[in-house]
């Protein structure tokens, strides 16, 4: 039940933080004068490491929900795989932000 919420969640909420992203890009890369808010919108550090969070474990829960349709029935096991795979790529990518950001 929680990953069946929590999937509708991150998706709904991925869909919010990148039209944010590209609403702010839109003022970043059309205006001469760039405004200030569209500047720290879109160079937000808590908005890029919440789409990498959201977005790799909705990756993940995607993939665990493919693997369970196709016929795999350990759901226990399975989820706390995709958990430990989602956690430690998501930190991954997270310290790759912040070396390179």
């Amino acid at each position: 039940m929680f990953i069946w919420l929590f999937h509708r969640i991150s998706g709904v909420a991925l869909l919010i933080l990148f039209a944010i992203k590209i609403f702010s890009s839109f003022f970043l890369y059309t205006k001469d004068k760039k405004p200030d808010w569209a500047i720290s919108l879109h160079r937000n550090p808590v908005t890029d490491i919440l789409i990498i969070v959201l977005l790799t474990f909705h990756s993940i829960y995607g993939l665990r929900t493919i693997a369970i349709d196709l016929g795999y029935r350990k759901e226990k096991q399975l989820f706390w795989l995709s958990n430990l795979v989602a956690a430690v790529i998501s930190i991954i990518l997270i310290i790759i932000y912040t070396k390179v950001a």
